[in-house]
């Protein structure tokens, strides 16, 4: 069964490391528009917290599977919540990461992205090299941030999403371009 009820308010940013997608959603958030945070991050922080080894640079499919759990339980979360909600990378996202490190796409995987669905307009932040910076939690170079981006492209449009590239503009003009459009969607 599908989560139908959901499609129309929860919207999905994705795209590359390093394009700009916290800071739009830092942007959205300060004009009250609420996010749930990226799995990825999420995960990066436990486990190195932890001393564990669910790290994308030591286990990586430990990581996509919590990963999976972490966005899973963002999305019950969010059902919990009234009102348009947005996301940090979604489910989707993992098959993505998966086929991008050659590691096999399971059953469950798919089947929790095609029954729990976001809105059909899927925001993705183009690669952007001016804004484009490692941290410690982001040790991905370059190519593999375009990669990434191509990845998430294939993924959401072979699950039915339609792509709306953002802008290569400052936050807020994102942010006013996010919010005119999850008003037409």
């Amino acid at each position: 069964m599908r989560e139908d009820k959901d499609l129309d308010r929860f919207f999905v940013i994705t795209g590359g490391p390093g394009s700009g997608k916290s800071t739009l959603l830092e942007a959205l958030a300060d004009e009250g528009l609420p996010h749930m945070p990226e799995a990825g991050r999420a995960v990066i922080r436990e486990e190195m917290a932890a001393g564990g080894t669910a790290l994308p640079w030591d286990d990586r499919e430990a990581f996509a599977d919590r990963m999976l759990v972490h966005d899973l339980h963002a999305y019950a979360q969010g059902q919990m919540r009234e009102g348009v909600l947005f996301f940090d990378r979604g489910i989707p996202d993992i098959i993505g990461y998966r086929r991008l490190c050659g590691l096999p796409i399971p059953d469950r995987l798919v089947h929790e992205a095609e029954r729990r669905r976001y809105n059909r307009h899927v925001f993705i932040a183009p690669p952007w090299a001016e804004i484009y910076a490692n941290d410690a939690e982001r040790k991905q170079d370059w190519a593999e941030a375009v990669a990434t981006h191509d990845a998430m492209v294939r993924v959401y449009e072979e699950l039915g999403y339609v792509l709306v590239p953002l802008p290569l503009v400052s936050p807020a003009e994102r942010a006013a371009f996010v919010q005119a459009r999850i008003v037409k969607a």
